[in-house]
């Protein structure tokens, strides 16, 4: 069964006029005729009945109309949804994001992005980092905001976007408030609340233990508003990305001797044809103003 014969049918039983289907569908009556005599055959039987001048459904052809319509309106539907995708319109694109990337940092890249292409819908999903790179590689996502120590694979492409310091985070009133940083070496021994979803927590416990700096971790969540809330009570210090702290009662101060930071990347898949939407967003974060360290400082 042919496309074509399907779009055939389709115009006869709109018509039951062979003369004037053939005219619709831009082919001659008798290429018509014979498309429909393929179909009858491929079918087991008659679909229209041809009486003088009354051209009408058989049984068979009352029985496979829905069928044929249908499958006539999905492809016509998957022919505009591919010209829409081809002129960004009505296009859905899949935005993976690490949890631990401060959301508000995210939201006015999509407001800006979605202001000037309303016709995309942006979806995002969230999670922790190998997550984010395995389903970009997977196909799941169209383009990932990424940033973890080293590089990303080789398959994928990295444009830097913005980059941040890590910071220490205690809540109002402890003596490291009134402050103006603070040092590695005085987090020796203090009680620490962990973020269990943190990219460079390996990397950056092994540099503390080599300047012989050891902290008392007390409680550890992959949710990073459930540690805020805990670093609020008082339970210990939190040391976050400084975008990513969201709760205006906390105290944010640097951490210096050495200083720790990162730098995130909007990645995509090299080589993998790329959506004129996709192209449009990758632009939109070329030119947002993202943080940079010095505005940190």
């Amino acid at each position: 069964m042919e496309m074509q014969q399907i779009r055939y049918f389709v115009a006869l039983a709109q018509t039951l006029n062979f003369t004037r289907a053939a005219q619709q569908c831009n082919v001659s009556q008798p290429a018509l005729t014979r498309a429909i005599q393929q179909l009858e055959h491929e079918l087991g039987g008659p679909l229209f009945h041809r009486e003088r001048n009354n051209t009408h459904l058989s049984e068979l052809g009352r029985m496979m109309a829905p069928y044929l319509e249908s499958v006539a309106e999905s492809a016509r539907a998957a022919k505009l949804a591919a010209i829409s995708a081809r002129r960004i319109e009505n296009v859905t694109l899949t935005l993976g994001a690490m949890c631990t990337i401060g959301p508000q940092l995210v939201a006015d890249l999509i407001v800006r992005f979605q202001a000037a292409h309303p016709e995309v819908e942006v979806k995002v999903v969230d999670g922790e980092a190998s997550a984010m790179i395995a389903a970009l590689e997977k196909g799941d996502l169209h383009l990932s905001l990424v940033g973890i120590p080293g590089e990303l694979p080789d398959q994928f492409h990295q444009l830097p976007v913005f980059s941040e310091r890590f910071v220490i985070v205690v809540p109002r009133g402890h003596p490291w408030s009134e402050r103006n940083a603070i040092r590695v070496a005085e987090l020796n021994g203090e009680p620490y609340v962990g973020r269990s979803n943190c990219e460079v927590f390996q990397m950056v416990t092994e540099d503390f233990a080599r300047r012989g700096v050891v902290t008392r971790k007390v409680f550890s969540s992959p949710r990073d508003e459930w540690v805020q809330k805990m670093i609020k009570a008082g339970l210990g210090f939190g040391f976050f990305p400084e975008h990513s702290v969201t709760d205006p009662d906390l105290i944010v101060r640097p951490l210096i001797e050495p200083e720790y930071s990162r730098t995130i990347y909007l990645a995509t898949v090299r080589g993998r044809p790329h959506s004129p939407a996709l192209g449009a967003f990758v632009r939109a974060a070329r030119q947002h103003s993202w943080p940079t360290l010095d505005q940190a400082a």
